[in-house]
Parts: C-alpha cells; sequence; structure tokens
C-alpha cells in the first residue's frame, strides 16, 4: 500500500519473524553462535531466553535455516502444553518415527537407533522447544533423560530450549538442579540500545529496496525507541504503523508527531530502557558474564 510512495520493493516491518531480515546485534550474534557450536560440538543442552518481542523466534528461524543446509533431522516443538507422554510421541512423530501401537520402550529403542546412525554419518538429531517456560516438571525430566542418549564422548541428541524469562526462574528451582546441570550453553537476548534501534530501522528499510534512509526524521527514531524500549516486535508495529499513517497523509518523511499518534494508538507510553546485563554463557555449571 505504501511501498511505492516511499520507494520500498517490499514491506520492511511484516510482524512475522522472516530469516531474510535478520539484523545482526551482537547478543543475537551469540545465540546463534552458542547453538551452531553446541550443536555441531555435540554438547547437549543450550537455552536461549529472551523478553516477549526480543527476537528469540527469528533466531529459532535463523537457526531452522543452518540446519537445513546442513541437512541435519530436527524436530520442532512450539505448542509446550503437552503431557511427558504426548510430548515424546510428538518430537518423534517429527522426527518420522511411527509411534501407533509402540510402547514407550520401543519408541525409545527406534529414537535410539536414528541418532546412532545419524552418528555414524558423522551427524546429529536436534529437538528444539520453543515456549519452554510452559514446560510441566514431568516434561522437563522428560528432556533430561533423553540428554542421557549418548557415546562415551558426545551427546547423540542434540536439545534447545528457547523461552520467556520465566525458564530463568524455573532452572532455579532445586527440583530442576539435574536439568540446570546439564546446560551447555545459556544465552539471554536483550532489548536494542538506542543505536542498534536506529541501526535496526535503517537496515529493515534498506534490505526492503529503500535507497533514502530518510524515511524517518531522526527525532521519529529517537520517539520509536522510547515507546518500544528497543524491543524488536514493538519497532516494527510502530514503524509499519507509522509507515501507514503517514502514506494517509501523503507525507514524504515520517516525523515524530505520527509516531506519537501511533503509540497512542497502541496505547503505548514512552518509557526509558533501563540497561540490563548482557548474554549469560554456562559450561557445565559454571556461568561467566559475556
Amino acid at each position: 500500500m505504501y511501498e511505492q510512495f516511499y520507494g520500498l520493493k517490499r514491506q520492511p516491518f511484516e510482524i512475522s519473524p522472516d530469516p531474510a531480515f535478520f539484523c545482526p546485534t551482537p547478543r543475537h550474534n551469540e545465540a546463534l553462535a552458542s547453538v551452531a557450536h553446541g550443536i555441531q560440538r555435540r554438547k547437549g543442552f543450550v537455552m536461549i531466553t529472551g523478553e516477549v518481542g526480543t527476537g528469540k523466534t527469528l533466531v529459532a528461524q535463523c537457526l531452522f535455516a543452518f540446519l537445513k543446509r546442513s541437512r541435519i533431522p530436527f524436530a520442532y516443538i512450539f505448542n509446550t502444553r503437552l503431557n511427558a507422554s504426548e510430548f515424546l510421541h510428538y518430537v518423534l512423530t517429527d522426527l518420522g518415527i511411527a509411534c501407533k501401537g509402540k510402547s514407550k520402550a520401543e519408541l525409545l529403542i527406534e529414537l535410539n537407533n536414528l541418532l546412532v546412525a545419524r552418528y555414524k554419518e558423522n551427524s546429529t538429531v536436534v529437538l528444539v522447544v520453543d515456549e519452554a517456560q510452559l514446560l510441566e516438571w514431568e516434561v522437563l525430566e522428560e528432556i533430561r533423560l533423553l540428554t542421557n542418549l549418548e557415546t562415551a564422548n558426545h551427546k547423540l541428541l542434540q536439545i534447545v530450549l528457547i523461552g520467556q524469562p520465566e525458564l530463568d526462574v524455573k532452572m532455579e528451582l532445586p527440583s530442576l538442579r539435574q536439568v540446570k546441570q546439564r546446560l551447555a550453553f545459556r544465552c539471554r537476548l536483550e532489548p536494542l540500545n538506542e543505536r542498534q534501534t536506529r541501526e535496526y530501522v535503517c537496515r529493515r528499510l534498506s534490505m526492503a529496496g529503500g535507497g533514502q534512509q530518510t524515511i524517518f526524521s531522526p527525532e521519529a527514531l529517537s520517539a520509536i525507541y522510547r515507546y518500544s524500549a528497543g524491543i524488536p516486535r514493538l519497532v516494527n508495529t510502530i514503524c509499519e504503523n507509522s509507515l501507514i499513517a503517514g502514506y494517509a497523509m501523503r507525507r514524504a518523511q515520517i516525523t515524530a508527531e505520527i509516531v506519537d499518534e501511533v503509540a497512542a494508538d497502541f496505547q503505548l507510553n514512552p518509557n526509558l530502557a533501563t540497561k540490563k546485563s548482557g548474554p549469560i554463557r554456562t559450561d557445565g555449571a559454571i556461568a561467566a558474564r559475556a
């Protein structure tokens, strides 16, 4: 609708996670590098957490692209409201293992056979669990037991847990200490700072074919940061609706006033972004600030 008016070839601020629009901030690069390293080195257990809208699903989509390029089979669980039995059936079905009429022991044997076959081919298998903060204790325990599928040197199944900060809190429970101790890498995605927010907006405009970098005024970019607090999903929402509003008013440039009106429509309040800690990486039970 507004693309031609602003000289764009496609919409730059789609809400759906598109790996083509991945903007590699240091923290997102850290997360992807940790996951890729954990999988390639067969470390077994990796966890990524972050606030709503910080790009966890986009990181997952980039991970899937990497796995497909590497021809590594994977199962993806996006609905975690499952009991332990349903979870296991979901995983195995996604990996191409028929579950009907088989006991749990038979299913685990088939899974182990698949993992060993991939290991002999110098490859592995990956399980990615999104919205992991919603997993029940019994399911987390089932996941922990799956990490017991291993050789003397390597884990046969690589597990990636992705969730909101509540997952970090859950991992501190005494009942989950065995799961926590299995984590090889642990990363946290943080909101963008103001400079990164400006770069994020300009990069997406450029990737959408926008030759001019003055579509958003400097004041508008500052307002976008204030209202979004650097949360990429909110940045996308504000920018997309600001472009629609600007087009409707036939404004060649998006001003802070337009951003203010969009933010008011979405009932967003200007918040100063607070300084937060960077990604956390752990090797076994040892943690260090990156």
